[in-house]
């Protein structure tokens, strides 16, 4: 029964994006070739949505399902890593028009090509796994 919370708040993820057009591979295509604003409109509006969660969170010491604290600790002030890991990140994203969560998004509204980035996603994952001890972290 605990699993059906989660599934209910997955759908209702999905149909928010999905209405919300997040998911477009035409909007994306939009965002990086900076012709519109929607998706950026999206993007900071969870970023501030973050922002303000991680506040409340911090100040009002709220706790986890289980009722231990949540700790959140801080980043590492910028680098090399963040830099290389977001070009890595938005070339992934502009070259097959979508980011890991609309990746089951997009196969649960049935576009099964989907499966072949989900693929990709899960191999690059597989790969950074393999070789992360010998990068510079």
């Amino acid at each position: 029964m605990n699993v059906l919370k989660y599934l209910f708040v997955g759908f209702v993820f999905g149909i928010v994006l999905t209405k919300s057009e997040a998911v477009s591979w035409y909007r994306i295509y939009e965002m990086f070739q900076f012709q519109s604003f929607h998706m950026f409109g999206i993007i900071m509006i969870a970023i501030a949505t973050g922002v303000v969660g991680i506040q409340i969170i911090k100040r009002k010491n709220i706790k986890d399902i289980d009722g231990l604290p949540i700790e959140i600790l801080d980043k590492e002030r910028g680098s090399v890593r963040y830099w290389v890991g977001g070009i890595f990140f938005g070339l992934g994203w502009a070259l097959v028009g979508s980011c890991p969560g609309p990746i089951f998004i997009l196969l649960g509204a049935g576009f099964w090509p989907v499966i072949l980035v989900l693929f990709g996603a899960l191999l690059g994952t597989f790969l950074y796994g393999l070789v992360k001890d010998k990068l510079p972290h």
